[in-house]
């Protein structure tokens, strides 16, 4: 029974990893990147697009992202106990 239950993990670990690494991938990057360390600092308005971010294509990868990371460590956790 342990070792069905093992394997059931590892696949959806896989497909974890899979989605995981495609939503990453289809993020765009951060446009301040090392200017923000520096101190560089640029002011911006709030727009109607700032404020309505989450509901956005973007908002949803940030959100499954957030998900599947989650899920990805406890998966592991579990897949790395004895049983």
């Amino acid at each position: 029974m342990a070792a069905i239950i093992r394997t059931i993990l590892t696949v959806f670990f896989v497909i974890d990893c899979i989605a995981l690494s495609i939503v990453v991938l289809m993020q765009k990057g951060k446009e301040q990147g090392l200017g923000a360390i520096a101190g560089e600092m640029t002011t911006t308005t709030e727009s109607y697009w700032d404020r309505n971010k989450g509901r956005s294509a973007e908002g949803n990868l940030k959100r499954a992202t957030k998900i599947m990371a989650v899920l990805f460590i406890v998966i592991a956790v579990i897949l790395n106990m004895k049983f």
